[in-house]
């Protein structure tokens, strides 16, 4: 994100249907295998990260996830199918999802009817007959209803945001079961296909690649598909007035990019350097890791931040130089590579903020050096709040201020000096590598960088990441 806002075994479908009852919550059951446990028990209803205690569930591993939906901006209403694939991952009577939507109508689990519960932001489905480990099953909902916003813990909203002319659609780091029953943690990655019917006239954007696009009774149906895994907070289905072109990289990777009319102007500079980011980045950081590019330009004044949605980022506002270039670079760092829980937002943001100032330095702007030493970042007082935060723990309030962004960024520079260019890159490249379409934390950045420079790192990173306070040696 930027603009900081400071505010295997086999598979199994899962389908929902919303549209329907909130029945009262049923109590979660013994931990499987626990003494006098029965051998079926709920999953968990959370993936216990200590930022957003009610986020992802247990018991299940998402594969795909399929929702056909139509909605028209006039009256915001949406009528929708979701089909979720999935693996028990343990021996299952009951499961959650995350679900903030609309009403939910019908839930079956391989095509059998079952009842469901709604609490909160779980949706709770019963299936019968049970469900044993490493089952492949189809779960589908149907919900029906206005979809809308969520705010999170720094004031700032995402999930389903309407526009003047549609829907701006973010999801980091709890919106998408806003429009999407899902298990919404960053270490359940699936791939996903969004056919969206809209109004003729507009178009629907989602990740990955289109595939159709066909209109019939003044609607116009668009159908994307996105091929490589995914964190939930990473899908998009933006809707609007667009001006869309279409273009390759040097290396053929297509670029769809997705303007608003009103920002067609203030953004021509940022999308025509779009294929010249994704070359300098891949050399830098390994090749790039998705089968398209792009981006989503719309009109969403009170959201006030881009966010680097899945093979396309999307901006509430007009698109800067430097703005696309850290949402592209998060391509690699935080979509291809996504954090292990939300603690460790300073891998997404640091390493994001980290290549934007390597771009403003390749384009002609100001050094790495330079800004590093700028009165934003270390020539700030030792006495500023801004080293008041511990980097890798800085709560669901400030992880999304300038701290994970800029001290993030400051953190690799100190290490480049540290360790050396040539080991630096090695670690940022080692870094996509190792994790290419799954997730990571603190521990494992630190342990690769130690392997790759054949250095005790220890004390460097506990001044930079676990200490608050200006950082004077390293």
């Amino acid at each position: 994100m930027t603009v900081p806002r400071l505010r295997s075994a086999a598979l199994a479908t899962v389908v929902l249907v919303a549209a329907g009852s909130a029945v009262a919550p049923t109590a979660a059951g013994a931990a499987p295998g626990a003494p006098g446990a029965p051998r079926y028990s709920a999953g968990a209803a959370s993936a216990g990260d200590p930022y957003f205690p009610d986020q992802g569930n247990g018991g299940y591993d998402v594969q795909h996830y399929d929702l056909t939906f139509s909605y028209d901006p006039a009256t915001r209403f949406m009528d929708a199918t979701a089909t979720i694939t999935a693996v028990a991952t343990q021996d299952l009577d009951r499961f959650n999802l995350d679900f903030r939507g609309p009403e939910v109508s019908a839930v079956t689990v391989d095509g059998h009817a079952h009842g469901f519960s709604r609490h909160g932001q779980e949706l709770v489905v019963t299936p019968r007959p049970k469900l044993k480990t490493g089952h492949r099953f189809t779960v589908v909902v149907k919900y029906a209803g206005v979809p809308g916003p969520v705010t999170d813990p720094d004031g700032s909203i995402e999930g389903w945001v309407p526009t003047d002319d549609g829907a701006f659609v973010v999801g980091e780091p709890q919106g998408t079961p806003a429009w999407l029953p899902t298990n919404d943690h960053p270490t359940d990655k699936a791939t996903f296909r969004f056919t969206a019917t809209v109004p003729a006239g507009l178009t629907a954007v989602g990740n990955g690649q289109l595939l159709s696009q066909k209109t019939r009774n003044g609607w116009t149906t668009f159908v994307w598909d996105s091929t490589e895994p995914m964190a939930t907070y990473l899908a998009t289905i933006t809707i609007g007035t667009f001006v869309v072109t279409e273009s390759t990289t040097s290396g053929g990777i297509p670029v769809y990019v997705a303007t608003d009319p009103r920002q067609v102007s203030g953004s021509a500079a940022a999308v025509a350097q779009i294929p010249r980011m994704i070359d300098f980045f891949s050399t830098l950081f390994g090749p790039y890791p998705f089968a398209s590019t792009g981006a989503i330009i719309d009109r969403a004044p009170e959201v006030g931040y881009a966010l680097e949605t899945q093979t396309k980022p999307i901006f509430s506002s007009t698109a800067s130089v430097g703005t696309m270039a850290h949402e592209l670079a998060h391509q690699w760092y935080g979509d291809s590579v996504s954090p292990e829980r939300w603690s460790d937002i300073w891998l997404n943001e640091g390493f994001a903020t980290y290549a934007q100032w390597m771009y403003t330095e390749y384009n002609g702007g100001a050094s790495v050096s330079q800004t590093f030493n700028s009165s934003s970042n270390y020539g700030r007082a030792a006495s500023s709040p801004f080293w008041q935060i511990v980097l890798a723990d800085p709560g669901p309030e400030e992880m999304f201020s300038n701290i994970p962004y800029n001290r993030g960024a400051m953190t690799l520079h100190a290490l480049r000096g540290k360790v050396g260019d040539d080991t630096f890159f090695r670690i940022l490249r080692g870094w996509a590598a190792s994790h290419r379409y799954h997730h990571a934390g603190t521990a494992d950045f630190i342990a690769l960088a130690e392997r790759e420079s054949g250095r005790d790192l220890t004390a460097f990173f506990d001044v930079w990441l676990f200490q608050k306070g200006k950082p004077t040696t390293w």
